[in-house]
């Protein structure tokens, strides 16, 4: 008996509706299954509300500093529900313009708004919004339902009034001060955007520095440029009770490094320390899905343990990324629909963390790097030297290049400071197609831009494999009679 679908993708966030989009145009009837809206966390929680409010603090934050630009500095007229009118407003545009059903009903796609359920590897139950409930069969399932914030099972948390990242964007009041738990990215963004629109921010964390998957060195720039705008971090740092106080939330802490009592209050609370996969109502075990602590097991095709289920997303990663699910979606349908065996790419996955100034990083850390025993040179750049940077009164930032010293091979980059988000793309695309920082160097860049100083941080390659006895060789052949260079310092830049 035939199926209803070829392929029906259940979860219509960026990874399902890619996913879908991808399907449907291969020319496979496809139907897109979604317990809520279309859009999922991207949309609604996470990308598009975040960078907006970011934007918006921002500008609050330039107009409290403009005189930086030799303009009147002042204290910014701030009405925190009309930029969150913004936000919902901004939400609203995308999910028309990318999201909305039609969109996809025009491509021949099947929305259908239910909660999925398999029976079998090859159907599953709906359950409607009506109550009504029906099964679905398809030759392929992709599952791509996303994840959730973490809520840790901590005493007194239940008591307390918290937010996250799912939450925090319904807020209409500015809180006085918000405590932030959670020292990783969205944590770290969240509290930058609400001290600059006027709240007190405080962040805790279990570990003794901020953003543990970036470079240390940039990382610590980071949070000195925070704490410059007031914010507060509280490190080494285990949260032990939360306790409610006269309509205020409190956390008790334990400092690791003198097993001190820490007392932190705060009107609201920010509980940010990671992300759940959404697997628990799919029925997963009984049709023999295999899970771990990261969500669905899945090879390099993603693939599930059943052959005909595939899944992509943050419900199968430990890169719980917008375009990381968007290249999982291309690689799960290629793999299903067309049998060519594409991979995931997990060696070249650029992460951004959208404060100002922002932090990226793609390829090998330097302690990967060391644990491997591998040689390496490392090439920097400062901001100071990027002549937009200095004009745009931006220059809080490094460019840092792990590459090996003979050939230019790039292993790894760290970029913070304005734009880095932008800039990284470059160093990805590079990583990817194995292009040395020799070819980087030798390609013009515009000027005056900040990915002029991708270029300039290649530049120092040529600039280290100078040489005195090199310049000296020069001199002898071609009777040349300028000073020789001073290498005295590995680390010059030129």
């Amino acid at each position: 008996m035939p199926h209803d679908f070829d392929m029906v993708i259940i979860g219509g966030g960026a990874a399902g509706l890619t996913a879908a989009g991808i399907s449907a145009s291969l020319g496979a009837k496809t139907a897109l299954v979604e317990a809520n809206r279309l859009g999922g966390d991207c949309t609604w929680y996470g990308c598009v509300p975040s960078k907006t409010l970011l934007k918006a603090a921002k500008v609050a934050h330039t107009i409290k500093t403009a005189d930086r630009y030799g303009l009147k500095a002042s204290q910014p007229c701030i009405d925190f529900a009309s930029v969150m009118r913004h936000v919902h407003s901004t939400q609203k545009h995308v999910f028309n313009e990318a999201d909305a059903p039609p969109i996809y009903e025009k491509m021949g796609i099947k929305v259908i708004t239910a909660r999925a359920r398999f029976l079998t590897p090859h159907s599953a139950e709906l359950t409607h919004n009506d109550g009504n409930i029906s099964v679905i069969s398809s030759r392929y399932f992709v599952i791509a339902t996303g994840s959730s914030p973490i809520v840790p099972p901590i005493e007194g948390l239940s008591e307390v009034d918290f937010l996250t990242n799912e939450t925090i964007f319904s807020l209409s009041k500015l809180p006085k001060k918000l405590v932030v738990v959670g020292g990783g990215p969205i944590g770290i963004e969240m509290a930058q955007a609400f001290r600059r629109l006027g709240s007190d921010v405080e962040v805790i964390d279990m570990a003794d520095r901020i953003l543990p998957k970036d470079d240390l060195e940039l990382s610590g720039l980071l949070r000195h440029s925070l704490m410059e705008e007031g914010i507060r971090f509280t490190l080494s740092a285990a949260v032990r009770k939360f306790q409610s106080h006269n309509g205020s939330a409190r956390v008790i802490a334990q400092s690791a490094v003198d097993g001190k009592e820490l007392l932190i209050e705060g009107d609201a609370l920010l509980i940010s320390i990671g992300r759940r996969a959404n697997t628990q109502a799919l029925n997963l075990k009984t049709i023999g899905i295999s899970l771990n602590k990261s969500g669905i097991v899945i090879d390099k095709h993603c693939r599930t343990s059943v052959k005909n289920i595939f899944a992509c997303g943050d419900v199968a990663g430990s890169f719980q990324f917008t375009h990381m699910a968007e290249h999982m979606a291309k690689v799960a349908i290629t793999n299903a629909l067309l049998h060519i065996p594409l991979s995931i790419d997990t060696d070249h996955v650029p992460w951004v963390t959208y404060t100002e100034p922002e932090l990226a990083h793609v390829g090998a850390s330097e302690d990967e790097l060391k644990k491997k025993s591998i040689a390496y040179n490392v090439y920097r750049f400062p901001f100071s030297k990027i002549d937009r940077a200095v004009t745009d009164a931006e220059t809080v930032g490094m460019i840092k290049v792990f590459a090996k010293g003979t050939t230019g091979k790039i292993y790894g980059v760290n970029i913070l400071g304005a734009n880095a988000g932008e800039m990284i793309g470059e160093y990805a695309v590079a990583l990817r197609h194995g292009i040395t920082l020799r070819r980087i160097a030798d390609t013009i860049h515009p000027y005056p831009t900040y990915v002029l100083g991708n270029r300039r941080a290649a530049d120092q390659w040529y600039v280290r494999k100078q040489s005195r006895t090199f310049v000296r060789w020069l001199r002898r052949i071609f009777g040349y009679r300028g000073q020789l260079p001073d290498t005295s310092d590995p680390n010059r830049i030129v």
